[in-house]
């Protein structure tokens, strides 16, 4: 039960840190204008670049290491504090090369500057800590607030054109104060460590050595935008843009799964329950292909009516791109709970670094004949290879490590709900007047289909949930 309220509130924090741009996005949208988003995009995908270099490895590592010494309150305490303090020290390195680059570059100086307050908020960013001690409601409670008061502060100061410096500002500003908001709870968590004990550079290379496939991870999520800024328009970059945040909203639900059990394998592992972990392992894939298929289908079924309603009937464009992009939500899903849940934890790093690697380098390749040919539509296409190689590089690496068949254990059976489920919210779609109400009405009939087929054709998964559901009401 403990994974079970892990995974709800992680899967509710991930898809509160999407929700809060995309609540404002229709309207954003209309008030910044494609121009307008574009720049901010633009802007956003260089200053993660600087944010990654900042925090190398240390949100994964960190969770990981305090995963290890969960139990143990003195040796929790010295790791925690030897990784934050090795944290900031690298994140304020970083900033002199972010001020050589301001000298370099003069485009968007000043928007770069307040984009900047997010490499200051990932030298406070002690998310990891608690990830590692498995406690997530005291993450998402506070991100709560933070994230609701961003809302309200975006719909009551932003009204023009004008006003995209302050809009970048306060999405900015509020990610530094929701780090800090974290740190009171660190009281009743961590204990003093004496400074002449700490070991802070132990840690570097090891948290390095995760950073080299997070910053392959977002070449290929980033680079897209930084491509399309400067081979094809800033409005471009808006309209890839506002579609890829649609499919992170909906992969959030997905990989939170990821998040929690990561510290949940590792702790296992270090127990040398090898089987357990597997067991774990097969049926975090089968509840992936469970809400990733239809999640996919779903939002492809809708997307050429939702990106102009939602977005506006100048992002038309973004509908296309999500149909295309869609089947990366169940793609990423699997080498998610393969490189995150397995190769992570089990101490598998350089085969899961080189599996991004592969990702990223196949992703510029086909980024700039695709963005050239074919303008931003070359863009998700690239995506979707990319995802492709490291799922394929992954199941290829861990082929006599894991039984493979018990991986896609009633992959037909899901995806031949979501398939049906698809072929008739599609035709309704394509039939129904535009509008939020129609929407509602097509999500609603195409999860009452999927799961109608579910009940219909039982996979494991669906017989398990039935039964804890009657044992629970027969003991009651």
């Amino acid at each position: 039960m403990k994974l079970i309220r892990n995974y709800l509130y992680n899967a509710s924090y991930q898809i509160l840190i999407l929700l809060t741009p995309l609540i404002t996005v229709p309207y954003v949208a209309r008030v910044l204008g494609p121009s307008g988003v574009g720049i901010y995009s633009y802007t956003n995908s260089i200053i993660t670049y600087f944010v990654l270099l900042g925090t190398i490895g240390i949100t994964i590592y960190g969770n990981q290491q305090i995963a290890y010494h969960r139990d143990e309150l003195y040796d929790r305490s010295k790791t925690f504090w030897e990784i934050e303090i090795l944290q900031i020290i690298n994140v304020f390195s970083v900033f002199f090369f972010f001020g050589i680059f301001l000298l370099i570059d003069h485009r968007y100086r000043l928007f770069m500057i307040f984009q900047s307050l997010q490499l200051l908020a990932g030298a406070f960013d002690i998310s990891w800590f608690f990830m590692g001690i498995e406690d997530f409601k005291k993450t998402v409670f506070r991100n709560t607030l933070v994230k609701l008061g961003t809302l309200v502060l975006i719909f009551i100061f932003i009204k023009n054109k004008s006003d995209l410096g302050l809009y970048i500002f306060i999405l900015a500003a509020s990610q530094l104060f929701g780090n800090f908001t974290l740190w009171p709870y660190l009281k009743a968590n961590i204990v003093k460590v004496k400074l002449t004990e700490l070991k802070i550079w132990r840690h570097y290379l090891p948290a390095l050595m995760l950073f080299i496939p997070q910053a392959a991870n977002l070449v290929y999520q980033q680079v897209n935008k930084t491509m399309l800024g400067n081979l094809d328009s800033v409005s471009s970059v808006a309209y890839f843009d506002y579609a890829d945040k649609l499919i992170k909203t909906v992969l959030a639900v997905v990989t939170a799964t990821g998040v929690v059990m990561l510290p949940h394998m590792a702790n296992l592992f270090v127990q040398n329950k090898i089987e357990k972990i597997k067991k774990y392992l097969y049926k975090s894939f089968q509840f992936v292909n469970l809400i990733a298929i239809p999640l996919a289908f779903g939002i492809a079924s809708i997307a050429k009516t939702l990106a102009p309603l939602y977005f506006g009937s100048k992002f038309m464009v973004s509908g296309t791109l999500l149909i295309i992009e869609a089947p990366v939500v169940v793609i990423i899903g699997w080498s998610n709970v393969i490189g995150q849940q397995y190769m992570m934890p089990t101490k598998q790093v350089p085969s899961y670094t080189k599996s991004i690697v592969c990702g990223a380098i196949v992703n510029i390749i086909l980024n700039i004949p695709l963005i050239e040919l074919f303008g931003v539509i070359g863009a998700p296409v690239a995506t979707l290879a990319a995802e492709l190689t490291v799922t394929i590089y992954q199941l290829v690496c861990v082929r006599n490590q894991l039984i493979l068949k018990s991986l896609f254990t009633d992959f037909w059976k899901y995806f031949s709900s979501g398939l049906v489920m698809f072929v008739v919210v599609y035709y309704l779609n394509s039939k129904m007047q535009m509008g939020i109400m129609s929407l509602l009405i097509q999500i609603g009939v195409g999860g009452l289909i999927y799961l109608s087929c579910l009940l219909l054709i039982q996979p494991i998964l669906v017989v398990q949930a039935e039964k804890m559901i009657i044992g629970r009401i027969k003991g009651n």
